[in-house]
């Protein structure tokens, strides 16, 4: 069978040609394929069961499937999600009970877009799994534990990829350039460091992207003297984004500049922040997020307003773009500079997580549990809607009675705040 690792098609795009062939040349997700993690132990070990790779697009995870079905040294078949149906993963898993019957061999199911198979495709693959037929390797840029049946995600290992870093996008990049067999190497490229800074750093940590935009720009500059110069302009323009004018510090501090003047509650200096951000060439979908985090963190409850403009302000400016989209941010930053301010919800937060970490193996109230299977405890379940909609009980495990994480702030909406809940002093 043919697989990504079969590169002879010079035409094929840079992305592909430049595929990781093993372990060792994969880029990033260091927390997942280190010397000491799971992943690479259990490859070597050729004991690796079913997993999911979830985690945003271009960091690795086709890449990594195929690299570990070829370490294993089993049979591979790859299905998408989007194109495949029941009779596709059934005629899969026959040959695969064949194979596994007559050599002793399990066959490794790729499945790109995993979390696009409904209940029925994934069901038809269940018994297979169970049985060892099937190695089922799904990959997904949405959140298996949501948009995935949870009878195959209780069978998987799920690993969560990163965004790569932009160290390894501009090694992987000047690999490239200097690769004869599959990259550039043959053909006199230079590139700026401005040029490579920005192309990985415009890439939002997906090396898809950077690869693409690198072989765009050796693709279409003119040669001068023989030699393919790439400067930031034309990085520019191969990858649809402005480079940003400051240096890296400099970025950084004015986003941190922007953070504390709507925390502070100073419209003009957080409006013109912002707009240097811009200007700069700052995505405007960076400060529409902080925007969203600050909304929760310094105003939260005293004026949840706030989140709700914030969270349309970064579909517009996703939607829309500059300079239109700039009007609605502009909005949602002044609000939040106004209204009022609490840290409340981030203080609730931190001591929950606090608890949820030191007493997570507490036991929980039989009475709240979703089956009451305990005939000990006869402590009924009060519905709060028989008691007009509140009824005193507890729900905390024993060891965090009295517990209180959120305290009202007395600022905005919050000051009016009654709590139902009976907290004792």
């Amino acid at each position: 069978m043919k697989t990504i690792f079969d590169m002879n098609n010079k035409n094929a795009p840079l992305a592909e040609r430049m595929r990781p062939r093993n372990i060792d040349e994969f880029v990033g997700q260091k927390h997942i394929v280190g010397e000491d993690c799971l992943l690479r132990r259990a490859i070597k070990i050729n004991r690796l069961g079913s997993c999911i790779f979830y985690g945003p697009p271009g960091v690795g995870k086709t890449t990594l499937a195929f690299i570990i079905a070829e370490a294993m040294n089993n049979e591979v078949r790859k299905l998408n999600a989007v194109s495949s149906g029941v009779s596709d993963a059934k005629k899969i898993i026959d040959e695969a009970k064949q194979n596994f019957e007559l050599y002793g061999k399990s066959t490794i199911l790729i499945l790109d877009e995993c979390h696009r198979w409904n209940k029925a495709q994934s069901d038809c693959v269940l018994e297979a799994m169970e049985k060892g037929y099937i190695i089922f390797i799904g990959s997904t840029t949405e959140n298996p534990y949501i948009n995935m049946t949870p009878a195959i995600v209780s069978r998987c290992r799920v690993f969560k990829f990163l965004p790569l870093d932009i160290k390894d996008i501009k090694d992987a990049l000047l690999k490239a350039i200097k690769d004869k067999e599959r990259g550039f190497g043959r053909v006199n490229v230079e590139i700026t460091p401005k040029a490579l800074n920005h192309i990985a750093f415009a890439s939002s940590g997906d090396l898809r992207n950077a690869l693409n935009a690198l072989e765009l720009a050796v693709m279409t500059t003119t040669p001068t003297d023989g030699k393919i110069v790439i400067d930031e302009k034309v990085a520019e323009q191969c990858i649809q984004q402005k480079a940003v004018s400051v240096d890296e510090n400099m970025y950084y501090d004015l986003l941190s500049c922007f953070c504390k003047s709507v925390r502070g509650s100073d419209t003009e200096a957080a409006l013109y922040y912002s707009q240097r951000l811009i200007n700069a060439g700052c995505e405007p979908l960076i400060i529409a997020r902080r925007l969203i985090a600050h909304a929760s963190e310094d105003i939260g409850m005293a004026d949840s307003n706030a989140l709700l403009l914030a969270i349309s302000a970064h579909y517009a400016i996703k939607n829309l773009g500059l300079p239109e989209g700039n009007i609605p941010l502009a909005h949602a930053i002044i609000y939040a500079c106004e209204a009022e301010k609490s840290n409340s919800v981030i203080k609730a937060l931190g001591m929950a997580n606090t608890d949820a970490q030191m007493f997570s193996d507490d036991k929980i109230p039989e009475y709240l549990k979703n089956y009451h299977y305990d005939t000990d405890d006869l402590t009924p379940y009060k519905y709060p809607h028989d008691y007009g909609g509140y009824v005193e009980q507890e729900y905390l495990p024993k060891s965090l009675v009295g517990r209180v994480y959120y305290t009202p702030s007395g600022n905005g909406r919050e000051k009016n705040l009654v709590r139902k809940k009976k907290i004792k002093k």
